[in-house]
């Protein structure tokens, strides 16, 4: 009798948790996203009110809100008893494209996650023929910016990447770092910061070995 009541007992819990809304679903708390609001991220989430919180699929909602461009992860959970949480890591700019008018934002793996009418603060121009994830000279000029030092970066009013091993930099006052391929890219910026206080408008690290100024 022991063994069949603690069966019936169970049982009722797992129909309570897993069958009614008791402890369904009653707020989808977000954290974490500011270039989304937080009523966008639950739409995409799609998580209706009064779902038991046992039976959410975390793992395929959390995939639906990684559809949205501005959000590099997101970890989901069950609070407990009621609340659904979701915790997002938006992508960072480093480098922007202009487009229509505007820009459009780039995070370090070429994803254009987000678009601004004036130039953000901080981040690189680069001038692309295509711009995205898939363009070798997209992912050759964000690997150079990722070398750049504080002493080039001042300077810098865009990069040029014709082809994956044609990027120059552009400088103030005229002044350009022909750069090359992306290969080496330290040791062409340690160079280069070097050279800076040299005379000349062209400074040519392409081959950093064997460096030309005019």
């Amino acid at each position: 009798m022991v063994g069949a009541l603690a069966l019936a007992v169970a049982a009722a819990l797992g129909w309570v948790v897993f069958g009614t809304s008791v402890l369904g679903v009653r707020e989808v708390r977000v954290t974490g996203s500011i270039i989304v609001s937080a009523d966008d991220v639950r739409a995409v989430a799609a998580v209706a009110e009064g779902t038991p919180l046992a039976r959410v699929d975390v793992d395929a909602v959390r995939s639906r809100v990684r559809t949205l461009p501005s959000i590099a992860d997101a970890v989901v959970r069950r609070a407990w008893p009621t609340t659904l949480a979701i915790e997002v890591s938006e992508r960072v700019g480093v480098a922007v494209v202009s487009f229509g008018g505007g820009f459009r934002i780039l995070d370090r793996e070429g994803v254009a996650f987000t678009a601004a009418t004036s130039r953000p603060p901080g981040l690189v121009l680069l001038r692309l023929a295509q711009p995205g994830p898939g363009d070798p000279a997209t992912r050759a000029a964000l690997r150079v910016i990722a070398a750049l030092t504080p002493a080039l970066r001042a300077p810098l009013r865009a990069i040029v990447a014709d082809s994956p091993a044609r990027i120059r930099l552009e400088l103030a006052g005229g002044r350009q770092v022909i750069w090359g391929g992306p290969e080496n890219s330290d040791l062409k910026a340690k160079v280069a910061t070097s050279l800076l206080s040299r005379p000349g408008l062209t400074i040519d690290v392409s081959a950093p070995e064997v460096v030309t100024v005019r």
